[in-house]
């Protein structure tokens, strides 16, 4: 289910996820009030929602979501990074919180992530969470330290990651293929056993390798 008050928004979501076979949007809502009537009527697995909708905001429909169906998960996808609104969606119960600006595969990653009862945060985001005020939110399992043996060409491209170039980008700066990138991050995450670009990010903030 789609959830946001502008539909336009809701439009270029659909459109971006209409290539996924594995995804079906039952349905759409303009708010939160909204969202509560159509779920009553059929359960989505993962609800995307604004935060900021008038009638019932973000926040507040995800509370009541979780309190009347605890199974379904839900990603904030918004575009405010506050950290007081982070907060407050994680607190209510958030499996992910993305940006506007994500990419679709990045949503489509996010969607998957989320369904197979895993956190899913955008860069910004977690790179917000990993500050010292966050550090309670996350959970402890997940908690990397730098104990993991890295090869120094993974840790080179590990703090490229960080700072958000692509695998061609990065290609290019270390003159080596793209794929050889692709094969070095594919690397990394197993050997920190982590299944998304956050965990990477998480790592990085956590050990200091980015500034």
């Amino acid at each position: 289910m789609i959830v946001d008050d502008h539909q336009l928004v809701i439009n270029g979501i659909k459109s971006s996820l209409e290539e996924y076979n594995d995804i079906v949007i039952i349905a759409e809502a303009l708010n939160g009030k909204e969202a509560l009537e159509k779920l009553s009527l059929q359960q989505a697995d993962v609800v995307l929602i604004d935060v900021d909708m008038p009638v019932m905001n973000g926040y507040e429909a995800a509370c009541e979501i979780m309190a009347c169906y605890p199974k379904i998960k839900i990603i904030a996808l918004t575009m405010f990074s506050e950290k007081s609104l982070i907060n407050k969606m994680i607190e209510a119960g958030a499996a992910g919180y993305l940006l506007k600006s994500v990419g679709k595969d990045e949503l489509y990653k996010a969607i998957g992530q989320v369904a197979d009862n895993k956190k899913y945060f955008s860069t910004e985001i977690v790179l917000s969470m990993a500050k010292p005020e966050y550090t309670e939110l996350l959970s402890k399992k997940n908690q990397i330290t730098a104990s993991i043996p890295l090869s120094t060409r993974e840790t080179e491209i590990l703090k490229l990651i960080a700072q958000g170039l692509s695998n061609k980008e990065i290609g290019k700066k270390l003159y080596i293929s793209y794929k050889t990138v692709d094969n070095h991050r594919t690397n990394i995450m197993k050997k920190l056993d982590v299944h998304n670009i956050a965990g990477i990010i998480r790592y990085a903030v956590q050990n200091n390798m980015v500034e």
